[in-house]
């Protein structure tokens, strides 16, 4: 992400449209294009800016609503070309770049929308305040398992949720939300149990977030695991017509969601688990013998394992199979499914990912160690 020190002046514009009703060609205009084309823009989508693109969409500049002001109070005829008043974007994204530090940047400069151009400096999408622009939206459904008790951080846990302890700024759970959200995922559910309440009063109905999100309630006597509230939503009448992705509320990662998708629709299997690399030095030479001789001495050897990483896609016939009322792990479901002769697959992430359930591993993922 590229953060230019150019002073951009925004103001309230008029009629202003949902962002989700907002597609990209919207808020894009070719470089002919007039300031009344733009003012047009603005008033129709509520937006302070309007992207000048040239003829392969690669970003020309910025023309914002104080540009325009200051503009025609000057003189400038309201038909001039658009483009003579174009500057750069004072925040420039990748696709890469999280929503969440995107969000961040944004507030701090000033700025309610930020374009995302790729590595051909193509527009490719837009970050709004409320939502994503140009990002397609999936069909899919996502499950936070958001209900645990969180003692292993206790005290931090004593009067607060662990999904909703704070990393960089905003809650554990927040992140989460943002990623999935700028990944086209809009309906999200929230797995709840202690100090649910909390964490339904910070998201609501997902709206602030760009999302739609709904609750799945725990019975705090009765915790259902992390593959029981999947129960809930079959109980509830729920029917996803597309895979499902479940993850724990307690991850810092930003996992390609789009890849884990397409590498489970490729593999046919009925479940996919997302894996991370788990390394661990031994803190020894390492002596390896044949007959009782020496062979060599490994120093320190580094060894590493795939581990289950938490994230999880499933398809919509497995959810009849999970009972209610107990706990229930979602590992055990994928022994099920073993046992049936199904298979399950394996994608290995290659995103950053930490899981945060102790002291150390929060530590770590504030960049505290």
């Amino acid at each position: 992400m590229t953060v230019y020190s150019v002073p951009v002046a925004e103001c309230c514009a008029g009629a202003a449209m949902e962002t989700h009703e907002v597609s990209l060609s919207n808020v894009l205009l070719p470089p002919e294009s007039s300031l009344r084309n733009c003012l047009e823009v603005m008033h129709s989508t509520g937006f302070h800016n309007v992207f000048i693109v040239d003829s392969e969409t690669k970003l020309v500049g910025v023309v914002t609503e104080g540009a325009i002001r200051e503009a025609l109070a000057s003189g400038v005829d309201v038909d001039a070309r658009a483009a003579g008043f174009a500057a750069e974007p004072s925040v420039l994204t990748s696709p890469d770049d999280s929503r969440s530090r995107v969000i961040d940047v944004m507030r701090a400069v000033g700025v309610s929308q930020a374009p995302v151009v790729d590595d051909r400096g193509r527009v490719v999408g837009l970050h709004a305040s409320n939502g994503m622009i140009g990002v397609p939206r999936r069909d899919n459904w996502a499950v936070i398992i958001a209900g645990g008790f969180g003692k292993r951080l206790a005290p931090v846990t004593n009067s607060l949720p662990k999904p909703m302890v704070r990393i960089a700024g905003r809650p554990i759970l927040e992140h989460l939300v943002l990623h999935l959200t700028g990944s086209g995922v809009r309906r999200i559910f929230l797995s709840v149990n202690y100090l649910g309440h909390m964490i339904k009063d910070h998201f609501g109905d997902g709206s602030k977030f760009g999302c739609s999100i709904e609750y799945l309630w725990d019975d705090e006597e009765q915790p259902l695991g992390t593959g029981g509230p999947l129960g809930l939503m079959w109980d509830s009448g729920l029917r996803p017509d597309e895979p499902i992705l479940v993850l724990n509320g307690d991850l810092v990662t930003g996992f390609a969601v789009g890849k884990l998708f397409d590498a489970h629709a490729k593999s046919g299997a009925v479940a996919t688990i997302a894996a991370s690399e788990y390394h661990h030095e031994v803190p020894f030479g390492v002596i390896e013998t044949e007959d009782d001789r020496l062979r060599r001495i490994a120093e320190k050897p580094v060894h590493t394992w795939p581990v289950n990483s938490g994230i999880y896609v499933l398809e919509p016939s497995l959810l009849p199979r999970v009972p209610t009322g107990r706990l229930f792990p979602i590992t055990e479901l994928f022994e099920q499914c073993l046992r049936r002769g199904e298979t399950v697959g394996v994608w290995q992430m290659d995103d950053p990912w930490q899981d945060v359930g102790k002291p150390e591993e929060l530590a770590r993922a504030r960049g505290q160690r």
